[in-house]
């Protein structure tokens, strides 16, 4: 059976999700999004839709671990700071539903991806089309998703055949 993970870009404003079936090597689409919060609804209601929508994802995908990217430190404390926000939200709503939860730096998830840790982001969309043939992504931010849990399957394959083979 396929081990499903669920992959988020966060964000305050659009928080990307994608999710993946691993079987041994082949990596399949299965879905992905964006959930999207206004500015004018105000901090705590724009947490709270987003962890309501993240359960609402986890509850219907069945992932059994979530890789989110890392934050990317801006000069500007401010967008740091409501990163941080949605990036706390990911991680309590993953903790809550009992999975395996992973980081990733986002030049780690493009050096996976892409095999260059500073390519942009159509050259992760693209590529993630590459990867999962049958995936339509359209947003930046769900491609990203998408990569991020791609880069958790690549690592966490690698993990099991170094361990089956010191076995």
């Amino acid at each position: 059976m396929a081990e499903r993970i669920l992959g988020l870009d966060p964000g305050l404003a659009l928080m990307g999700w994608g999710v993946i079936a691993v079987a041994g090597t082949k990596l399949t689409h299965v879905a992905h999004g964006v959930i999207a919060t206004k500015a004018a609804d105000g901090l705590g209601v724009r947490l709270m839709r987003l962890h309501g929508a993240l359960e609402a994802v986890i509850a219907e995908h069945r992932p059994g671990a979530i890789a989110v990217e890392m934050a990317f430190v801006h000069k500007d404390p401010s967008a740091a700071l409501k990163l941080g926000h949605a990036r706390a939200v990911a991680l309590l709503a993953a903790a809550q539903a009992g999975l395996e939860i992973a980081e990733y730096a986002p030049n780690h998830i493009k050096k996976s991806i892409v095999g260059n840790g500073h390519a942009g982001k159509e050259q992760v969309q693209a590529m993630v089309r590459r990867l999962l043939p049958l995936c339509r992504v359209e947003q930046a931010d769900a491609a990203d998703a998408l990569a991020t849990a791609i880069a958790h399957a690549h690592l966490s394959g690698t993990r099991a055949r170094i361990l089956a083979s010191l076995a």
